[in-house]
């Protein structure tokens, strides 16, 4: 996907590979219409027009074989998705015939479509914007209805007009300094810099926490699961999953190696990791497990220490205590139901704790919702609007910030126009980077290059 041609005619399978009910072959450019009529007879003889489904049969042009009972349909440039002529033939959802179909339209003069590649034709005739054409992306791989909305949104352009509108404020400025160097003689409109930059910088860090939120949206937050063996990891797990996921018996050292799970908390995706327990190992593969949990431990970004509450404090409770961090610490109180005989809570009372029964349920609720309230104070409070930026975005926009901060920096310092221009050039370059004005090729191979095929 390097020389971008518009001028052929791609085609694709745009559904997912295996078998279904349906399957849709997609093609766009110049020749698509063509290409569908030469593999399409029409069953009632109704003609192929513009957004309307026609019964009929895929068959071979070389000898009238019929090859799968299908609806095919046309759509007339600019009104599709890639802004170019579009024919999509939608038939049964085995590979066979999808691959045969598929086959007649690369024979008839299509090409097979590189990933992503439908959407990059969107993005380079103008139908959407880079930042855009990310949220479809993401709308396909969004894990909870937090996260299709704010693809959606972004989808809408809600991301590009926040970006657009600060990166025009920064091109005014630009154009202002240019000025007052190109025509020192003349009287230039006195400009409040200042605050502009302020401004500016204000605007930027508000893109740079939105980005932050996005990537919990889009990623999840990872959560380890840790605590001595045999303390209830495995069936706190399953009671989050509410399902039997991992194997629990009454042995210590069942689970031994990581185990890793998706959950949605009240629309935040968790991705919940079951650890084997952290004590002395007994052989070489306890050894390998535990050394594994400590590695997940210090990746994830939160941790729910499970500490049995029906056994006396142990010195490897202390020493497990002693290396999580309170504050992105969650302890888990089980086996409630039982005689209590400590109360972990207190190795670590600047943490947030909640008393649990994985054998009854009990405060399994009260765990979700305290879940909850941890993710959203990692990402700030994200309305039904929050975007979906994700680690790219928040990198420019983190890069933008600095560059405006230095010009603040020089202005401050009382640095000539030319130096104040040159960081704020940058700012408005980067933030081009985003929504796709100023994306390099490579950029874009980048990006488009994590689409599937026929998207």
């Amino acid at each position: 996907m390097h020389s971008y041609s518009l001028d052929d005619t791609i085609a694709a399978i745009a559904t997912p590979l295996g078998v279904g009910g349906i399957g849709i072959v997609r093609l766009s450019g110049p020749r698509a219409h063509d290409i569908l009529r030469a593999c399409f007879v029409s069953a009632d003889g109704s003609p192929l027009a513009h957004r309307r489904l026609v019964y009929g049969y895929v068959i071979d042009p070389a000898d009238g074989r019929r090859v799968d009972e299908v609806l095919a349909t046309v759509m007339v440039a600019p009104a599709t998705y890639t802004r170019q002529d579009v024919a999509e033939i939608h038939a049964h959802g085995g590979m066979v015939a999808l691959r045969a179909i598929l086959a007649l339209c690369l024979a008839q003069g299509a090409r097979l479509a590189e990933p992503g590649e439908f959407t990059l034709r969107a993005f380079l005739l103008g139908r959407v914007d880079l930042a855009q054409a990310e949220a479809v992306l993401d709308l396909i791989r969004a894990k909870t209805d937090r996260a299709l909305t704010a693809a959606l949104s972004q989808l809408d352009g809600g991301l590009s007009q926040q970006v657009s509108q600060v990166r025009r404020r920064l091109v005014s400025l630009v154009a202002h300094l240019q000025a007052q160097m190109d025509f020192p003689e003349d009287e230039i409109p006195e400009l409040a810099l200042g605050a502009a930059l302020a401004e500016a910088t204000h605007d930027l860090t508000g893109l740079v926490n939105e980005a932050a939120r996005g990537i919990i949206l889009r990623e999840g937050v990872r959560a380890a699961i840790v605590g001595k063996p045999n303390v209830g990891k495995s069936s706190l797990l399953n009671c989050l999953l509410r399902a039997d996921r991992a194997i629990v018996t009454p042995y210590p050292g069942t689970t031994r190696d990581t185990l890793e799970e998706t959950l949605d908390i009240q629309g935040y995706p968790l991705v919940l990791v079951d650890t084997a327990g952290i004590a002395e190992p007994q052989d070489p593969v306890e050894a390998l497990g535990i050394e594994r949990s400590l590695r997940s431990l210090e990746r994830a970004e939160l941790v729910l220490w499970v500490a049995d509450a029906a056994a006396p404090l142990t010195d490897e409770d202390r020493q497990l205590a002693a290396r999580l961090d309170p504050h992105r610490t969650l302890v888990v109180v089980n086996k409630v139901d039982l005689a209590e005989a400590s109360k972990p809570q207190e190795l670590l009372p600047e943490a947030a704790f909640v008393r649990v029964s994985c054998l009854t349920g009990e405060g399994i609720v009260e765990l979700e919702a305290q879940l909850a309230t941890m993710v959203e104070r990692d990402g700030a409070a994200m309305g039904a609007h929050a975007s979906a930026a994700g680690v790219r975005h928040r990198a420019l926009f983190d890069q933008a910030l600095q560059a405006v901060l230095r010009a603040e920096a020089s202005w401050s310092a009382g640095a000539t126009p030319d130096l104040l221009a040159v960081d704020l050039e940058d700012a408005v370059f980067l933030l081009g980077q985003v929504t796709g004005e100023t994306a390099s090729e490579e950029m874009l191979d980048s990006i488009f290059g994590q689409f599937c095929i026929g998207k």
